[in-house]
C-alpha cells in the first residue's frame, strides 16, 4: 500500500473513501468497502483521512484515540486499500467545498468514485455535507456512494460511543462495534519487580498517552509476541497495593515462561473486564487475587474460542 502524507498526485484513477476514520469501526469499514469495490471498475482503492482527529488538529479534544497511526495503516491494508493519504486537517480546512473536490479529489486523487458516510462534512467551516458532495461530484462526472448508519442494538455505531464503552470498561461490547478488540502496542518498561517476587511476573506498559483510558481494573487479555498469542490478565490503573501513583498496564501471562520482554514492543488486547481495582491488605492477598484473576481470564478466553497458550 502506498502511503502519502502530502498531496502527491495519484498515478491512476481512484475510488476514494473520505473520513477521519479515527476508530476504523464497522461503520467506517462499510464506507471503505465501497471504495475497495471500485477495483472492479479498474480504480485504485484509496482512503483520504487525517493524521489526527480534526478536533485535535484544531487545538481541541476528540476524547482520546482508539488506534495508533500504525494500527490504522495495517488495518486499511488488510481491508484492501492500496493507496492512503494521511493529511493534516489544517492543510485543507480552508478550502471551499468546490475547491476540495476540484483541487484534492480531482487533481490529486484523480477520483472517479467517492465514498463517504451519511454524516460526512467537509469544506471551509464544515459547511459541505454528503448531499453537497454528491451534487458537486455529479456535476463533474464523479460517482458518489453515501453509506447509511450502521446500527448496533438500535443505535448508530460511532467513535464517540466506542470511547464511552472503553471508559466504562465495556471492552467486549466495544469490540463488537470496532470489529476487533480494543488494544495497544507499546514498549515494555522496567517495573518494581513485585510480580517476580510473587511468582507472577508482569509485562509493564504505558497505554499511549493520547489514547482513551480504559476503566481502572482487571481485564482478561490477549498478548501477541513473535507471532504467538498468549492468555493474559491485565491490571489497568495505579496498583494501590504497592503504591504506584501513575496509570499503568501490568499484564501477567500465566502460560508464558520464556525470556523477559524488557524494551520490546508488545501488543495487548483487552477482552473482558473482570473486576475493579482493589487495595489488598498485603502481598500474599494480592498474589491470591492475581492467581484467581488468571484462572478467570483463561476460562473466559477458552470459552470464547481463543487459541491462547
Amino acid at each position: 500500500m502506498k502511503v502519502y502524507s502530502d498531496l502527491t498526485p495519484s498515478p491512476g484513477n481512484s475510488a476514494v473513501a473520505l473520513g477521519s476514520f479515527d476508530g476504523l469501526h464497522i461503520g467506517h469499514k462499510k464506507v471503505i468497502s465501497s471504495a475497495v469495490s471500485g477495483k472492479e471498475q479498474g480504480l485504485v482503492p484509496t482512503v483520504l483521512t487525517f493524521a489526527q482527529n480534526p478536533l485535535t488538529d484544531l487545538g481541541g479534544s476528540a476524547g482520546g484515540e482508539i488506534i495508533t497511526r500504525e494500527q490504522k495503516i495495517d488495518l486499511l491494508k488488510d481491508f484492501g486499500v492500496e493507496q492512503l493519504y494521511i493529511l493534516r486537517f489544517s492543510a485543507i480546512k480552508d478550502l471551499s467545498s468546490e475547491e476540495f473536490v476540484e483541487q484534492i479529489l480531482m487533481k490529486v486523487c484523480h477520483a472517479k468514485k467517492v465514498c463517504c458516510g451519511f454524516n460526512f462534512t467537509f469544506g471551509c467551516g464544515g459547511r459541505g455535507t454528503s448531499q453537497t458532495l454528491s451534487q458537486i461530484c455529479e456535476e463533474r462526472g464523479i460517482e458518489t456512494q453515501v453509506a447509511g448508519a450502521v446500527l448496533f442494538d438500535g443505535e448508530p455505531v460511532s467513535s464517540t460511543r466506542i470511547r464511552g464503552l472503553i471508559a466504562n470498561g465495556d471492552v467486549d461490547e466495544a469490540a463488537q462495534l470496532l470489529g476487533r478488540p480494543y488494544g495497544y502496542r507499546s514498549e515494555v518498561q522496567h517495573g518494581r519487580r513485585i510480580g517476580h517476587k510473587l511468582g507472577t511476573p508482569t509485562v509493564n506498559q504505558a497505554i499511549p498517552t493520547d489514547f482513551v483510558l480504559p476503566l481502572f481494573g482487571v481485564y482478561a487479555s490477549k498478548v501477541y509476541f513473535e507471532g504467538r498469542e498468549y492468555c493474559g490478565v491485565t491490571n489497568v490503573g495505579v496498583n494501590p497495593t504497592v503504591g504506584v501513583t501513575c496509570a499503568l498496564a501490568e499484564t501477567w501471562l500465566p502460560d508464558y515462561h520464556g525470556e523477559d520482554f524488557y524494551g520490546k514492543m508488545i501488543r495487548v488486547d483487552l477482552v473482558k473486564f473482570l473486576r475493579p481495582e482493589v487495595k489488598f491488605d498485603g502481598l500474599s492477598e494480592l498474589r491470591e487475587a492475581i492467581l484467581k484473576d488468571g484462572e478467570q481470564a483463561r476460562e473466559y478466553l477458552e470459552k470464547n474460542g481463543c487459541s491462547c497458550k
